[in-house]
């Protein structure tokens, strides 16, 4: 089987005509996006270009200290991402939740995969870790990004309906269950709905990958689907430990909503 075939420059440099006529359009209809466009194909080419020198020399000097820097990297940058993307009403109280769901969500589901169902020795061979690590991490970086923009607006939105629950009698607990399963359902949705597709909407972009470079389209597969599993998995672990542990936050010690 033929290996991947290695773009050149000029053909790598072509395929920014995608983004000269997304630009073209956006100023076509009249929306002001054209600068946001363009510095974002700039920071994803810029980024992707630095990871790769980095994964090279890491791929190249396999260790395991450089291994878990690079897990334990990803992992505060994607929490630092979840900050980014949900600002408003971000207490200090509920970043720390944030933290612990992101970790224990994260790292128990990574450390199984890695010693269990993929348990390819030397463990910390950066190939299989990093890649593995990103998108299980960057998964459950999305599902808790979702599941507190929607814990927060429907605490803000149904505050009224809770503090009425309270003051007939039910714990907290009872009084936000609505808004905790409605945030727990927002936050899976996307990856039930990736999962629903798979194969027959879209290829994933691992298993094209693997299926480019030459490889089997039934080995292919088989890790395509073990990753799934990881993924969902871990995004349900970590959204579950968000929601059980973040409407918490909102509620004082005697059970009454700051």
């Amino acid at each position: 089987m033929k290996g991947v075939i290695e773009l050149q420059i000029w053909q790598l440099g072509a395929a920014y005509i995608f983004i000269i006529i997304l630009i073209g359009l956006v100023r076509w209809i009249g929306i002001p996006r054209e600068k946001e466009i363009t510095i974002a194909t700039l920071r994803m080419t810029i980024q992707l270009v630095l990871v790769a020198y980095v994964l090279t020399y890491i791929f190249d000097h396999k260790n395991p200290i450089s291994t878990i820097f690079i897990m334990i990297l990803i992992e505060t940058f994607a929490i630092l991402n979840v900050f980014k993307r949900v600002q408003q009403g971000l207490t200090k109280s509920l970043k720390h939740v944030i933290i612990i769901s992101m970790v224990a969500g994260t790292f128990g589901p990574l450390l199984f995969f890695i010693f269990i169902v993929i348990a390819h020795k030397p463990w910390y061979d950066p190939q299989y870790v990093v890649p593995i690590t990103g998108m299980i991490i960057g998964s459950a970086m999305t599902g808790i990004s979702l599941g507190a923009h929607t814990l927060l607006h429907g605490m803000k939105t149904e505050r009224g309906a809770i503090e009425g629950a309270l003051m007939l009698g039910a714990t907290p607990k009872q009084a936000a269950r609505p808004v905790v399963k409605q945030a727990f359902d927002a936050a899976i949705m996307p990856t039930i709905n990736s999962m629903v597709g798979m194969g027959l909407v879209t290829l994933p972009g691992m298993m094209t990958g693997q299926i480019l470079s030459g490889v089997s389209p039934l080995v292919a597969i088989e890790y395509q689907i073990a990753i799934m599993l990881g993924l969902s998995g871990s995004a349900s672990l970590t959204v579950m430990l968000f929601v059980q542990l973040g409407y918490k936050t909102f509620f004082n010690k005697r059970a009454q909503l700051k």
